[in-house]
């Protein structure tokens, strides 16, 4: 037998995982399917001293206990139609719960049968842009600046015209919207992102005039709104004119974002588009979470933890200022009467990019 009909064997052998061979080594009979050697890992990334992140709530205060005793009594009393499919709108005990929470603290005209649930405001927002595409429409208006990591590229993508509309201390400017003719708008106005405005009262009829004249909705994302510090609560604008505005909610600030929980308020003439691209997007969300989030509105444990969580934020807040005023005086900060962030403006002599340089910087050890 010749060595090349030997070694076209082994490789055959070796082709078919009967063999194992390695360069510079032996050829053995294979014991198991062979597996790669693991990459390396990469160094872990040194977390921050003080993490200055605003997207999210503090996970350590999340009310573990009373969430809990909720999970409990859903899986106790729960019907087995509870745990199947659906509608795109979502579970009508939530539906319920919401509504009555809502019209309470943030002074909406809310129907229990004009909500439809989402997983967050991402979400949602892309749900209500998907609808608005589909009714025709090709020109979207947000705030500038605004939070364009959401709605923005969602927008784009499904082909919408984006124009901006300048924000300045009162909320987003009418004279320059007055001049843009769009399908619809969205608003950040009890606490826009991320300047901190409140949406003056003026100039809140005047986004509702502009959106009856042009046929237009408005959709009010109310991120933040629970959190007010030294100020009176500021109600919802969809309460004045729900047949205009849509209504995004989420308990990502409240309570955690990883619950992925949202809600949109629409006016009823937009609910089954909203739902209908809902159920095509996923089929509906995790019925658990929202009976569980259902029986935490319903027995008074949502409100608890807010009364909880704004002495907290208002004080670390208070921490934040405090150290602005002493280490970096000429700072000016704004937005700081309610929500989970402020903005300081720097002084006219100093660049941001020398300032996003120097913040990069790693602590020493």
């Amino acid at each position: 037998m010749s060595l090349r009909v030997v070694v076209e064997a082994y490789q055959q052998l070796v082709a078919e995982g009967y063999l194992t061979s390695r360069a510079g080594g032996y050829t053995r009979v294979a014991i198991g399917p062979e597996t790669a050697a693991p990459p390396a890992r990469p160094a872990p990334a040194r977390a921050p001293r003080i993490d200055f992140c605003p997207c999210k709530a503090d996970g350590s205060r999340f009310p573990r206990a009373a969430w809990l005793r909720s999970i409990r009594r859903v899986l106790t009393e729960a019907s087995a139609e509870d745990f199947g499919y659906v509608s795109g709108r979502g579970a009508p005990a939530l539906h319920d719960a919401l509504a009555g929470y809502l019209n309470r603290v943030r002074g909406t005209s809310a129907n229990a049968r004009d909500i439809v649930i989402c997983n967050g405001y991402a979400h949602g927002i892309a749900l209500v842009i998907q609808m608005l595409v589909k009714s025709g429409a090709t020109r979207l208006a947000v705030e500038d600046p605004c939070a364009d990591d959401d709605a923005v590229p969602v927008a784009r993508a499904a082909g919408l015209e984006v124009v901006g509309v300048p924000v300045d201390e009162d909320g987003v400017r009418v004279d320059a919207l007055d001049r843009i003719d769009a399908d619809a708008l969205i608003l950040t106005p009890s606490h826009q992102w991320p300047t901190g405005a409140v949406l003056a009262p003026a100039r809140r009829a005047a986004a509702l005039r502009w959106a009856e004249e042009r046929d237009a909705l408005i959709v009010e994302d109310d991120y933040d709104a629970e959190y007010r510090y030294d100020r009176a609560p500021i109600g919802a604008i969809q309460g004045l004119a729900p047949d205009r505005v849509i209504y995004a909610g989420t308990a990502s600030k409240t309570l955690a974002p990883g619950l992925r929980l949202g809600w949109l308020v629409a006016p009823g003439q937009l609910i089954a588009g909203i739902a209908e691209a809902k159920t095509l997007a996923d089929r509906g969300s995790p019925v658990l979470d929202q009976l569980a989030f259902a029986d935490f509105l319903s027995h008074g444990e949502f409100d608890r933890h807010l009364r909880r969580m704004r002495p907290l934020y208002r004080r670390r807040r208070d921490a934040l200022l405090t150290a602005l005023r002493e280490r970096l005086p000429d700072l000016e900060p704004a937005g700081i009467a309610a929500g989970l962030h402020l903005v300081a403006y720097l002084p006219d002599d100093v660049a941001e990019p020398a300032v996003v340089e120097a913040t990069s910087t790693p602590w020493p050890k």
